[in-house]
C-alpha cells in the first residue's frame, strides 16, 4: 500500500514540475476556416508534430504540458505559416488576418514579435526605394544621381537591420529567441557561410549559445567549408548543414525570415 501511495506521489509531482502552456488562437482568414493547424519543433534536425488542433469558425486551441521552453512553427497541414511562436508558460494568444499575424500573452513571444515589427519595417523601407527610383526618374531626375542618392538610402537601412538583428541574438543567447532568430538569418543560404554579421555574433556569444546543438554544427562546419576554400586543410566531402526552424526559411529570414 505504501508502494502504490509513493507511486502516486511522485507521478503527481512530476506533472506538477512540468509547466503548462495554453494558446488561444483566431482568425478571420477564410482559408484557414475548418483546416488542422499543427505546432511544430525541431527534434534531431527535423520537424516533428508537438500538438495540433482545428479551426473552428476562425478559433482553435492548443494546450498541454512542457518541461522546457521551446520555439516552434505553426502550420497548416505541412504548410508553413510562417508563424514562429514561443511555447512558454502563459496564456498566449495567436491572431492571424491578412494584414497581420500577432502573438501575444507572453514575454518572449511579445520580445519576438516586436522584433519581427521592426524587421518588417526596416523591409517595407527598403521596398519603397523601388518606388521612389520610379518617381524620380519621372521627374527627370538624372539616373546616376538617382542611383547615388537610393545606394546610400539602401547602405543605411542594410545598417540598420544588420543591427537590429545582431542586437537581438546577442541580448537573447541565453534563451531560445537567440539561436531561433540565428536559424532564421542563416535559414537562406545554400551552404554555411561566415559573414561578417555572424562572425561579430560568435565573437560576442555565451557558452550556452555556443553549445545550442543548430548554432554548434553550423559554425563549426562554416568554418570547416572556409579552412577547405582558403586551402588549409584537403578538400573532403562536407557534412551536411544543419536543417531550418523554418521551413522555407520560416521565414522570423535569411535575416528577411522574420519577416
Amino acid at each position: 500500500m505504501n508502494k502504490i501511495f509513493y507511486a502516486l506521489l511522485t507521478a503527481v509531482t512530476f506533472v506538477s514540475c512540468a509547466e503548462s502552456y495554453t494558446i488561444q488562437g483566431s482568425t478571420s482568414v477564410s482559408a484557414l476556416d475548418g483546416s488542422k493547424l499543427y505546432l511544430k519543433t525541431m527534434v534531431n534536425d527535423e520537424m516533428k508534430n508537438l500538438d495540433s488542433c482545428d479551426v473552428v469558425h476562425g478559433k482553435f486551441k492548443f494546450t498541454g504540458l512542457l518541461d522546457t521552453i521551446k520555439l516552434a512553427n505553426l502550420y497548416m497541414d505541412d504548410e508553413p505559416l510562417m508563424m514562429p511562436i514561443v511555447i512558454e508558460q502563459g496564456d498566449i494568444e495567436i491572431h492571424i488576418d491578412n494584414a497581420s499575424r500577432t502573438v501575444t500573452g507572453s514575454p518572449l513571444n511579445e520580445k519576438l514579435y516586436e522584433f519581427m515589427k521592426r524587421h518588417d519595417q526596416l523591409g517595407n523601407e527598403l521596398a519603397e526605394l523601388s518606388h521612389k527610383q520610379s518617381q524620380m526618374l519621372l521627374e527627370g531626375i538624372d539616373e546616376d544621381i538617382i542611383n547615388r542618392k537610393l545606394s546610400i538610402e539602401a547602405a543605411r537601412i542594410a545598417q540598420q537591420e544588420d543591427s537590429l538583428v545582431t542586437n537581438f541574438i546577442v541580448e537573447n543567447f541565453d534563451n531560445v529567441l537567440g539561436p531561433g532568430v540565428f536559424m532564421m538569418v542563416t535559414g537562406s543560404y545554400q551552404y554555411p557561410i561566415l559573414t561578417p554579421q555572424i562572425e561579430d555574433i560568435m565573437s560576442k556569444a555565451t557558452k550556452k549559445f555556443k553549445a545550442d546543438p543548430y548554432v554548434k554544427q553550423y559554425y563549426q562546419i562554416a568554418n570547416e567549408i572556409q579552412a577547405r576554400q582558403n586551402g588549409l586543410v584537403e578538400d573532403v566531402t562536407p557534412a551536411n548543414a544543419p536543417a531550418n526552424a523554418t521551413p522555407a526559411n520560416e521565414n522570423p529570414d535569411s535575416t528577411r525570415n522574420a519577416r
